[in-house]
């Protein structure tokens, strides 16, 4: 099988100008350029980093929509309704109205269009806190991220746009209140002013700035995170000094199942619980309902006292979630051909976990969760050997806050002026998610915003 190439382009081949610049390589800032250029746009991309697609990489889960052919062949039945509802309340109704109402409504589309491109999501998974199964994967149940990035930037070598690695955006430059250029920086270069007629800033969070995590919530500093190491905020510093707003800042998400008894972080996709995982303490008890919201698993988490807890498996859950291959792999998966022997390997109480096993199992038979009312992510029960336990404890993992801006994703002022010429997409905005993001939202927005962030610099173009 032929080698990948990755789409990063000679830095000599750096044009003086283009019609629309994008800062970060991940899902947002590639399918607005790729969305743009078919609109008839010149367009680059610059990254900061010499790796490429941001964070969007580590997505695993799956990519929520609504109202989709994938869903029918699965006999889902749904509706944007329900999605928006379900979205708003684990948000905590703080969610901007605006954008929530457009994302829910063209989630459709954004599937859709990535089937235009060859990126086929035709499987479903469920995620915490919605009531219908909508994160969409690929067929082969791998992880969403790796593999939308990589089929992404195969259309940016197919359609020639140019990406420039190792190259920081340092000022947004405008006259007369409009974009009109990006200094930039490369080592080979030194700094460059590239004209421009818009910009759109699709670089990612802030997870990995400790000195933002410190002034906008504290109380996280000693926790780790999920992110790769350029989420660092880069994009807001830009925007605000550009005129920009920024909103939600103190909205932080802690996801509640990351594996840390090794060097790094490694998130533990929600898709495995959303397959039939469960979660127990140290007495081999359940104590939450998995499949709700993060914060709320978090928090309960948290309430133990016990250096996190533990998800219970079996090889029926492992074939419906290839991500835990990769898991065992490299260590963070214990295995065991009986739950007496996983207890005693995860030293968890074995009588209770046995117990609670054969409760869970009845649970799902009955469709009824009696202990914590539980209503997804029980297709199966736990009756395939062998079983395997996963320790997990809460990091960082999302910034809700960010970039002001309208569902046009034009970046807005503190007061609500528009920038001209100047967008933003993707976990650099605020606004979205409210209090709590829902599994399964983050790879969905980089689409639907990506595409609106395309559209849009079109449209100002041809007005220009």
């Amino acid at each position: 099988m032929a080698r990948f190439v990755f789409p990063v382009s000679n830095i000599d081949e750096l044009k003086e100008n283009y019609d629309l610049i994008v800062i970060g390589s991940g899902a947002a800032g590639m399918t607005a350029a790729i969305q743009a250029q078919e609109l008839g746009l010149k367009v680059a991309i610059f990254e900061k980093l010499a790796t490429l697609g941001g964070n969007s990489n580590r997505a695993s889960t799956g990519m929520n929509a609504t109202e989709t052919m994938t869903q029918l062949s699965h006999q889902v039945i749904d509706n944007q309704a329900s999605f928006y509802e379900d979205i708003w309340q684990g948000g905590g109704k703080t969610n901007n109205k605006e954008l929530l109402k457009y994302f829910v409504t063209h989630s459709e589309s954004a599937i859709n269009w990535l089937e235009k491109h060859n990126i086929l999501l035709t499987d479903l998974t469920s995620t915490g806190g919605m009531s219908q199964k909508r994160a969409h994967r690929p067929n082969n149940k791998s992880a969403v991220g790796s593999y939308m990035v990589k089929e992404l930037q195969k259309q940016l070598l197919d359609k020639h746009i140019p990406l420039f690695s190792e190259t920081k955006a340092m000022q947004i430059v405008k006259k007369d209140g409009i974009v009109t250029s990006l200094k930039i920086y490369n080592n080979k270069i030194g700094e460059k002013t590239i004209k421009t007629k818009t910009i759109l800033i699709a670089s990612g969070g802030f997870s990995q700035n400790k000195s933002m995590l410190k002034n906008y919530a504290p109380e996280l500093l000693p926790l780790k995170t999920t992110n790769h190491p350029g989420a660092t905020g880069d994009g807001l510093n830009l925007a605000v000094a550009a005129g920009g707003g920024l909103v939600d800042m103190d909205k932080i998400q802690v996801h509640p199942t990351t594996q840390q008894d090794t060097d790094h972080v490694y998130l533990i996709g929600e898709g495995v619980r959303g397959e039939g995982a469960i979660s127990v303490n140290q007495a081999g008890q359940r104590f939450v309902n998995e499949m709700t919201t993060r914060d709320k698993v978090t928090m309960a988490i948290d309430n133990l006292h016990e250096n996190g807890a533990t998800l219970i498996l079996d090889q029926g859950v492992r074939q419906a979630f290839p991500a835990i291959d990769f898991y065992q792999s490299i260590g963070l998966v214990m295995a065991a051909n009986s739950l007496s022997e996983l207890a005693k390997k995860a030293h968890l109480d074995s009588e209770n976990l046995t117990a609670t096993v054969v409760k869970w199992n009845a649970n799902q038979i009955s469709g009824k969760d009696s202990e914590f009312g539980r209503k997804t992510g029980m297709d199966r029960g736990m009756n395939l050997s062998p079983y395997y336990a996963i320790h997990i404890k809460p990091a960082i993992h999302y910034t809700m806050g960010g970039i002001k801006i309208n569902n046009l994703t034009e970046v807005l002022s503190d007061t609500g002026e528009k920038i001209s010429g100047l967008y933003a997409a993707g976990e650099v905005t605020g606004g979205l998610h409210g209090d709590n993001r829902m599994g399964g939202n983050s790879i969905a927005e980089t689409i639907i915003f990506g595409r609106q962030a395309g559209v849009q610099a079109a449209k100002y173009i041809f007005n220009y």
